[in-house]
Order: structure tokens, then sequence, then C-alpha cells
């Protein structure tokens, strides 16, 4: 059974356009700090192979920025990520209800289902 609830969350950081650290409200006085991964999508690496992708990796992080900063940020259908150490969700903000869709959308990131990711290096 999915978790259906529904987590005020304040940005720590942004790591890169998929993933930033957020310090997640789990009840009356309860809180952790956790790296949240953006579901459904996969943007470029900070880390690149090519100037393409760091070009794309760089406009990626800096759209989640700009898209966080919008405010009230929540979090929902959260999950274990396939890396330990951070959890996979659904994130949205005051005017955004999926940060995910708005960065397909702007074309900062593509639709990933968990398996192997291509390279962003070709044209």
């Amino acid at each position: 059974m999915a978790n259906t609830r529904v987590y005020a969350a304040e940005v720590v950081r942004i790591i890169d356009g998929d993933t930033f650290v957020a310090r997640m409200r789990t009840g009356p006085g309860g809180e952790v700090e956790t790296r949240v991964r953006l579901r459904r999508i996969d943007a470029a690496e900070l880390h690149a192979r090519c100037s393409k992708e760091l070009r794309l990796a760089l406009a990626a992080r800096a759209a989640l920025q700009r898209l966080l900063a919008e405010g009230r940020v929540t979090l929902s259908r959260v999950g274990p990520d396939k890396y330990p150490g951070r959890i996979d969700a659904n994130v949205a903000t005051r005017s955004t209800n999926d940060i995910s869709a708005a960065m397909l959308s702007g074309g900062f990131a593509r639709a990933y289902d968990g398996g192997r990711r291509g390279t962003w290096c070709r044209s």
C-alpha cells in the first residue's frame, strides 16, 4: 500500500536537477533531513561526461531551484529510492502541484522508470 500522507518540507539545498536535500516534518515536533529524488524523472548529471551534459545539468539545477523557491514545499507518495540514503517522492509547491511534470514540460528532464538511464551526450 502506498504512503498517502503529505509531508511539509523545508528545502535545505539543491543537489542537481532531480534531487535535493529537505528537512521533512514527520509529525508534531518530529523532523528528518533526507535526500529527495523527484519521482518519474531523470535530469542530466553535474559530474558530466561531456560539455552538453554539464550545460543541461546546470540548467536543470537552476530550474529546480526556481520551482522549489515558490515555497510551501510538500512531499507525497514518499517511498524508498533505489539508492540507499534517499527517498523517492512526488513534490509540490505553492504554485506548482507536480514539480516532476514541470521539469519534463520545461525540457529540463526526461521521463524515467527506474531502469538504466541513457546518455545526455548524443545529439
